[in-house]
């Protein structure tokens, strides 16, 4: 019995292992028969892949329409990942002999990995964060080395130990900036930009044995003038990964490049134009087509408010000044420590800004190509002076005091002070005067520059109104300049700015704000917009830089700048700006410097009494970090009844910064004085020369 019951037993399993087996044969034979076609279709189905193409930029021009800022059709290579091998090995070989062609040729590659191109490996100085990116990338602990770094790499990219270690990092460094560039189908890497037709030659050359190069034609920013405002223009990089996280939701890639600093950045939507779109197809792994489906649309253009002629100009007496003063010969020289400064000028009627220069300054193709030298340049040229430089007003703030005074009806026109040389309000301290002026008003306070006066009308005003007053002049406030956070708003000495920085507020402050001394910390363009503001007797404009926005090509205008009124001071007396006026035109009569002489570098030239018109301006003496360490101040416009140029100038331990302001007018009406004399000399050293000789027959 148990054996008939193992019997069907075995027939029965038997029999289901036939029945599975010969469905196993059906459904194989329906696999490879019936529907082996659709599965060979779907082997060889097309994969479709988009590719941004980038737009050419936006360019920028002086007021003349000169080109500061534009565009060349340069070459560069790039790797397309859609033709690119997949074998580590044949990736390395490629990389490294198209650097080594570039390296050959001169020609700088795209590569961000931290660590230093040499062995024994170590990170770069001042790149924590980007090795902190780095080990986390590659998975390498916080404490990682950059030997570790690069032993990990050489695993992850397969890089052989056939090569040596600098063409280890060459290879790993490239990969590595793949990687962050998101190098994929979608998105080509470039190795290098710009490159020269040698290198061209002999890449193209290796064509068959570069599989995923290619040379591409593509628009190269190039600054055309790199000399004329560089702070202001700014320059475009590639784009960090923080910005790549804040600007991905608004079409940017992280192969992209975008403006780094000045109008570049300021203006980035304006300038970056419309990318297009490139559509491949893959079949079988090949590519079967490569069409451009949209073509890019180029950036708008910017047409700036700056004429580089003049700015130039400006650059030149502001430069030529500081290096009069310090090559002074004369037994009176004065200031020959100085060793910076800047001057604004902007277009008293609209508020725009027609020269900013700065000293000492730079050349944007020598940031670009060595910025490593050009940061570590003496008394930090790439502090922009103009705009961010942070300085006391010194008496040039007295203007403030006494609109400030007049308009709430403190004082009048004829309210005098007895100036005896020392303040003795307080007893137990007694600022002193420059000089004993007797009994004075209000104007020729303002022309003899009297502490005494103005320190008694500071103190019976009081800091609130005159600090409300310096608000609406412009200082301490947003200046509206396109370049926003590039420009520095700075402060007006009151109470609360004082508790902002945990300072202690003193009754005896209030007299120092007045003069323009305490912590009052302004910029040249602020004291400019201060002195349109006079000029236009209340009516401050709203500073700016960019006249226009054109097309690409600048044919057609696509909007223009409208001055706007930033602050509107009214004149409640009727006089109050008159009256200011007034004394600044008598500071500008007033010859109070009996030095330089005739026969010095200036000659008479510096003599504001020989313009066609009338000039009103106020000069100052602020201290920097003590009483005797100090720069020097202006503020003025032209011509004093109906202005169309306001200015602000200032030397760092310098003197006699009023000596350029009939040459800054000058040079805006094209007449020249030390700028044609300046430039006849051909080298430094005859400039020297020169300037060594002038002031020796003072004595005399």
């Amino acid at each position: 019995m148990a054996e008939i019951r193992d019997r069907l037993r075995f027939v029965i399993i038997m029999g289901l292992s036939l029945f599975l087996m010969s469905c196993g044969a059906v459904e194989l034979m329906k696999l490879q028969i019936v529907d082996g076609g659709s599965y060979y279709e779907e082997s060889q189905s097309t994969t479709v892949a988009t590719q941004s193409i980038n737009a050419p930029r936006g360019q920028i021009a002086d007021y003349d329409g000169e080109w500061l800022v534009s565009n060349k059709s340069g070459l560069n290579v790039v790797f397309e990942k859609a033709f690119f091998p997949s074998d580590n090995s044949e990736i390395n070989r490629i990389i490294l002999t198209a650097v080594n062609i570039l390296e050959s040729e001169g020609v700088e590659w795209n590569d961000i990995l931290p660590i230093s191109t040499a062995s024994p490996f170590e990170f770069d100085e001042d790149r924590e964060s980007d090795s902190a990116r780095l080990r986390t990338n590659i998975g390498i602990q916080a404490y990682g080395t950059a030997e570790d770094c690069m032993i990990a790499m050489s695993d992850i990219y397969g890089i052989s130990d056939d090569y040596t270690d600098r063409e280890k990092r060459i290879i790993a460094g490239v990969r590595y900036t793949m990687y962050v560039r998101d190098f994929s189908v979608s998105n080509q890497f470039t190795l290098a930009e710009d490159i020269p037709m040698s290198a061209t030659v002999q890449l193209k050359e290796l064509t068959g044995e570069l599989d995923g190069l290619d040379i591409v034609e593509e628009a190269v920013r190039v600054n055309n003038v790199g000399d004329v405002v560089p702070h202001l223009i700014g320059t475009v990089g590639a784009i960090s990964a923080e910005e790549y996280a804040e600007l991905k939701d608004d079409g940017y890639a992280l192969s992209d490049t975008l403006g780094k600093g000045g109008i570049e950045s300021a203006m980035e939507d304006t300038l970056r134009g419309e990318k297009g779109t490139r559509t491949i197809e893959i079949k079988s792994g090949q590519v079967i087509s490569d069409t451009v489906t949209e073509e890019a649309v180029p950036g708008n253009s910017i047409k700036l408010t700056i004429d580089s002629d003049y700015q130039r100009d400006v650059q030149t007496i502001l430069e030529s000044h500081i290096y009069w003063l310090q090559n002074q010969t004369s037994t009176r020289a004065s200031g020959t420590s100085a060793d910076a400064g800047a001057i604004v000028v902007l277009n008293a009627k609209t508020g725009a800004l027609l020269a900013a220069a700065t000293y000492p300054t730079y050349d944007l193709n020598d940031y670009i190509e060595d910025y490593a030298s050009v940061a570590a340049g003496e008394n930090a040229p790439l502090t922009n002076r103009a705009v961010s430089g942070m300085y006391r007003p010194g008496s040039t703030f007295k203007t403030v005091t006494a609109i400030a005074a007049l308009n709430e009806g403190i004082i009048d026109r004829s309210y005098t002070v007895t100036c005896n040389g020392v303040y003795t309000y307080w007893e137990d301290w007694s600022p002193k005067c420059t000089g004993s002026h007797g009994s004075i008003n209000v104007i020729t306070a303002l022309c003899e520059s009297c502490n005494i006066f103005f320190y008694e009308v500071g103190r019976i005003t009081g800091i609130d109104t005159i600090a409300d007053y310096a608000s609406q002049l412009g200082l301490g406030e947003e200046m509206g300049l396109e370049i926003g956070r590039d420009v520095k708003k700075g402060f007006i000495a009151t109470p609360e700015s004082y508790m902002e920085r945990q300072q202690t507020w003193q009754a005896g402050n209030v007299i120092q704000a007045a003069i323009g001394q305490a912590d009052t910390y302004v910029t040249p363009l602020q004291m400019a917009a201060q002195a349109m503001t006079i000029g236009n007797k209340g009516t401050r404009y709203q500073t700016y830089m960019v006249d226009s926005i054109y097309d690409y090509g600048m044919e057609n205008l696509i909007s223009k700048t409208e001055p706007v009124v930033a602050a509107e001071i009214e004149d409640k007396t009727g006089y109050t700006f008159d009256t200011v006026i007034e004394g600044m035109r008598e500071v500008a009569q007033f010859d109070e410097y009996t030095y330089p002489t005739a026969e010095d570098y200036y000659t008479d030239n510096y003599l504001l009494t020989d313009l066609p018109y009338d000039v009103a301006i106020k000069t100052g003496t602020p201290q920097i970090t003590s009483s005797t360490d100090t720069g020097s101040a202006f503020i003025g416009f032209y011509p004093a009844d109906d202005p169309e140029i306001a200015f602000s100038g200032f030397i760092e331990h310098g003197e006699y910064s009023k000596l350029m302001i009939k040459e800054i007018i000058s040079a805006y009406y094209d007449e020249f004085y030390t700028i044609d004399k300046l430039s006849e000399s051909k080298t430094e050293e005859e400039i020297a020369e020169e300037l060594a000789g002038l002031g020796e027959n003072e004595e005399e």
